[in-house]
């Protein structure tokens, strides 16, 4: 691992803030604990992620790549709906095992996961004091251990101590543990299942009752495996194919924490990939790879960037031996040295066709008429088969986190002391285009270059124009909103017919024609 020191997320956040990309939800009223608004800049760069993420895997099936078949990558769209039969929810097992254990501090009123929680105590003690720290971190883990030292009355080292998590705690035990953010010893209740799904209830009548009872979907992958067979039968696709879709879900989160990384509404970027049970682990490994590499291309490259295979231990409810599940994880900020995921790539198996088959009494099996014994022609007689799922689920928040974490790049030498390193293709604004001074006929020679660029690349983010305030102060502002690429007119512009282009990375200037200012960003954006 590098040397260098973590960047300060204290630092990132004010950006966002001044910058336009991230605001508090309802900051007006005081906010709302996980929920974040995106400003200008910060929707451009959400919605320039995602299209990247529509045009690869969507329209390009995987960016052209053939699969391990040899075949083209088959993806279809699917728009659903984020409220659904509530019955939808029981089948995936949300319903009833959709929960996190959780743990009230009578005293401060604090909620807490008690999954979140790691508990220490003195070394050799027996039956004495045990003291809870919130997540198991360095920074927690200090100030926990400076409040044990003034419970023992005595200086402790991290060796002097012993950890366990709060959930392995008994009853006794958890009576006298000192919560989090108190002094008073069994302010912590028992742990208990919290379901994190949103209720809600549909029709015209104020009664509240089971019967109108509803939730907001806490993923969108269940809005897929449900139009499995619709998509089958009103489509040419053939298995292995796959469904994706892009949209909002929502959990309700017990300590949604860490800016956007862990918030109550997000988005996500799922694909559901359908394929014979007897080629899944060769699509699970073509998918995990993929994935891996198109992170890599948009810019999160380097030691920041891991790809971590589940444990045995790990592996979710819908896995069965052989089944592999991997996370794609981001060193941010706020975990390092460690990593926090941004993407998981599951083999899922038959799981959730099967449960839908088995709650709606609808058959899900399909026909692969390419499969089966020979009949007498020599022609396969078919096989029905319940597909397995390889899921590659990308949280688009997370990625849009990702990216600005890996960009904010502090530069004492520049104006605005930091400069956000976008890939030109995620990048809010592409370009820039300046008059170096509102008069001698520059703005009469930019404006035209402004309007040329716009109705070429406006499709693919924002065009700056601005001719206020210094040269050098604008440069500023389009560093910090991570602008590639600045167009200056000059007085050369006026005699040569030439514009000085400034690099963002670099800060290099070159000169090129006005004329060629078009393809020459075209070139850079890759269009």
């Amino acid at each position: 691992m590098s040397d260098a020191q973590p960047k300060s997320m204290d630092e990132i956040m004010a950006l966002c803030k001044r910058r336009g990309f991230v605001y508090p939800a309802s900051e007006i009223y005081g906010g709302i604990n996980g929920f974040w608004d995106y400003g200008p800049l910060g929707a451009q760069l959400k919605k320039n992620l995602r299209d990247a993420w529509w045009r690869d895997v969507v329209m390009m099936g995987c960016d052209g790549l053939d699969g391990p078949d040899g075949e083209a990558v088959e993806i279809v769209p699917l728009d659903s709906c984020i409220i659904q039969n509530p019955k939808v929810w029981e089948a995936s097992g949300h319903v009833g095992g959709f929960n996190d254990p959780m743990v009230d501090c009578r005293e401060s009123k604090s909620r807490y996961r008690a999954d979140h929680l790691m508990c220490m105590g003195k070394k050799g003690d027996k039956g004495g004091q045990i003291y809870a720290f919130i997540e198991n971190d360095d920074a927690s883990f200090d100030a926990a251990l400076k409040k044990l030292s003034k419970y023992v009355k005595q200086d402790l080292a991290k060796g002097d101590i012993d950890l366990c998590p709060l959930t392995d705690l008994s009853l006794e035990e958890l009576a006298i543990t000192v919560g989090p953010d108190t002094k008073t010893v069994g302010t912590l209740t028992e742990p208990r299942a919290f379901n994190l799904m949103f209720k809600t209830f549909v029709g015209a009548t104020s009664a509240q009752t089971d019967e109108n009872a509803a939730y907001l979907r806490p993923e969108t992958a269940q809005g897929i495996f449900i139009h499995f067979k619709n998509v089958v039968d009103t489509t040419r696709v053939s298995v292995p194919f796959g469904i994706a879709q892009t949209g909002k879900s929502f959990r309700n989160e017990v300590t949604p924490r860490n800016f956007t990384f862990r918030s109550r509404e997000f988005e996500q970027m799922e694909i559901e990939f359908f394929c014979h049970p007897d080629d899944a682990k060769q699509w699970y490994v073509f998918w995990r790879d993929w994935r891996m590499q198109w992170w890599k291309d948009i810019g999160l490259g380097g030691e920041n960037l891991i790809l971590r295979e589940h444990g045995s231990d790990e592996l979710a409810h819908y896995a069965k031996d052989g089944a592999g599940t991997s996370d794609i994880e981001y060193r941010f900020p706020f975990t390092a040295p460690g990593y926090g995921e941004l993407e998981g790539i599951a083999h899922r198996t038959d799981f959730d066709l099967r449960q839908h088959q088995e709650h709606s009494k609808k058959k899900m099996e399909y026909h692969d008429k390419t499969r089966g014994e020979l009949a007498k022609n020599g022609q396969p007689k078919g096989e029905w088969y319940l597909p397995h799922v390889i899921e590659p689920s990308a949280g688009l928040d997370r990625g849009v986190l990702a990216i600005l974490c890996e960009a904010f790049t502090p530069d004492p030498e520049r104006a605005s002391g930091v400069y956000m390193k976008f890939h030109p293709r995620v990048a809010p604004i592409k370009a820039a285009v300046f008059p170096l001074v509102k008069k001698d006929g520059m703005p009469e020679l930019a404006r035209p270059l402004f309007k040329e660029l716009r109705a070429r690349f406006g499709h693919l983010g924002t065009i700056e124009y601005d001719e206020k305030q210094s040269i050098g102060k604008r440069y500023a502002r389009m560093d910090e909103a991570g602008c590639p690429f600045c167009f200056t007119i000059d007085s050369e512009t006026l005699s040569e017919g030439t514009v000085t282009v400034r690099h963002r990375d670099t800060l290099d200037q070159e000169r090129i024609a006005i004329g060629g200012v078009g393809d020459f960003l075209g070139e850079k954006l890759g269009v």
